[in-house]
């Protein structure tokens, strides 16, 4: 049988139902009162035990496996549209300096919920506490208490992907 737990093949399966169904056709001949019997029904016992063990690990392999799958699909996207954020950076700074078009405000539009279609979400963070798991500080400035500790101004925002950070947020703190 395979020593490796992490493969459990059918193969192995199929081994150790042939070794409890031979133990089983031995155990049946034998006379009931004898020593043998006993000992054949202890290893009939324990062929079963392993033979459940064996079926729950493969189990458990099985939804592991369809869950590392899943969220493979899930991530798979993330390297490319981390390629994209810099053209989301740029489209916002454009729109905060100029009036834009019609046109490109529905292309802007049109492209950001693509992408949130796939996933992404952008980070809050304008006014919000300083968070290092969330935020990256690129300065602190001197404020009044009510300001201390918390987001004055964004530089860079932040990115999720299905809940999952693909870029942290550059912030400047209050000191």
């Amino acid at each position: 049988m395979n020593e490796n737990n992490d493969h459990i093949t059918q193969e192995d399966l199929d081994e150790l139902l042939q070794d409890v169904a031979e133990n089983t056709e031995n155990t049946a001949e034998n006379d009931v009162n004898t020593p043998e019997s006993a000992n054949g029904d202890a290893q009939v016992a324990e062929l079963k035990d392993k033979y459940l063990r064996l079926m729950a690990e493969f189990e458990n392999f099985k939804r592991r496996n369809v869950k590392e799958r899943i969220d493979l699909i899930r991530s798979a996207s993330q390297d490319t549209l981390s390629a994209l954020l810099p053209i989301l950076d740029d489209f916002d700074r454009a729109q905060q300096n100029e009036t834009l078009s019609e046109g490109v405000m529905m292309v802007y539009n049109k492209f950001y919920n693509n992408l949130a279609q796939k996933g992404l979400k952008s980070m809050e963070t304008d006014g919000q506490d300083f968070n290092v798991e969330l935020h990256e500080a690129i300065t602190e400035v001197p404020m009044g208490d009510a300001m201390k500790g918390k987001i004055i101004a964004t530089t860079e925002k932040g990115y999720f992907l299905n809940e999952k950070i693909i870029r942290f947020a550059k912030v400047v703190v209050g000191a």
